[in-house]
């Protein structure tokens, strides 16, 4: 079963996809499940969950802003109000969520978190591909960190387009995605997204 773990929807200031169309697309794509995860908000996760059926599961998440970079949460059901890293965090917890470092050390983007050996406790999965990391040393510096850890290693697209979805993600052998992240009983699996689509995605910010 392969799940891609990071998505927007038009419910992130830089996102366009419809919560329906991104479950059609991935369906079509053979995709078992994902998890939208827009900035700041679970409403497109919450949209999409709509949509699922027996053989199609949806994760509702978010990636939260905090005052040291992007977190994110999977399997939530109310939004993450705090900004502050131990809150979100805590709020992440408190609904039972899981608390992944998207795309951490990436240095071209600003919003990148990066964890300290003090946040190693609270963490329960880094993100070691994320398709929108135009340079891989970062993925396998977010890899190498989780193997040091031993914390689960996810991957996501990180779509904002269409044509992203499904580019990264997991792979499980089990019915129980929640299950299998925090037993770290994933594979990943990805590729590159094209550099036109940040270049969209800027053109959509300004």
């Amino acid at each position: 079963m392969k799940y891609d773990l990071h998505i927007h929807s038009k419910y992130s200031s830089d996102g366009v996809l419809d919560p329906e169309k991104i479950v059609k697309t991935a369906t079509k794509r053979g995709l078992s499940g994902i998890a939208i995860t827009d900035h700041n908000t679970i409403k497109g996760g919450l949209e999409a969950k709509k949509y699922e059926t027996e053989d199609f599961k949806v994760i509702v998440g978010s990636e939260v802003m905090t005052k040291r970079g992007e977190i994110t949460g999977l399997f939530l059901s109310e939004e993450v109000k705090s900004r502050d890293v131990q809150d979100v965090i805590f709020e992440i917890k408190e609904q039972d969520g899981i608390f992944i470092i998207p795309h951490p050390f990436d240095e071209l983007r600003h919003s990148a978190f990066h964890p300290t050996e003090d946040d190693v406790k609270f963490i329960d999965g880094v993100e070691g591909f994320n398709s929108r990391c135009v340079f891989q040393k970062y993925n396998k510096k977010a890899v190498e960190f989780a193997l040091k850890h031993n914390l689960t290693i996810t991957a996501g697209s990180d779509a904002h387009f269409s044509n992203e979805i499904g580019n990264g993600g997991v792979i499980i052998e089990s019915n129980d995605i929640r299950k299998a992240i925090m037993g770290k009983n994933v594979k990943i699996f990805g590729k590159r997204s094209s550099l036109i689509n940040h270049i969209r995605t800027k053109m959509l910010k300004w």
